[in-house]
């Protein structure tokens, strides 16, 4: 699951940097910050609720 998670977050932080870079792809950044926010949360969510689960 951590190593999906890992993943996920470097492809979101991959397409944010190339966002950045071209300026015709801002909305590539825009999508890669969303969806790198997105995944550290469900992240966190997860972990908070295997917890509470043990």
């Amino acid at each position: 699951m951590w190593t999906v998670l890992l993943i996920l977050l470097v492809v979101w932080a991959v397409l944010s940097i190339v966002g950045f870079v071209f300026e015709g792809l801002l909305w590539l950044a825009i999508i890669g910050i969303v969806l790198f926010v997105g995944t550290v949360i469900f992240g966190l969510l997860r972990q908070r609720a295997k917890r509470s689960k043990v």
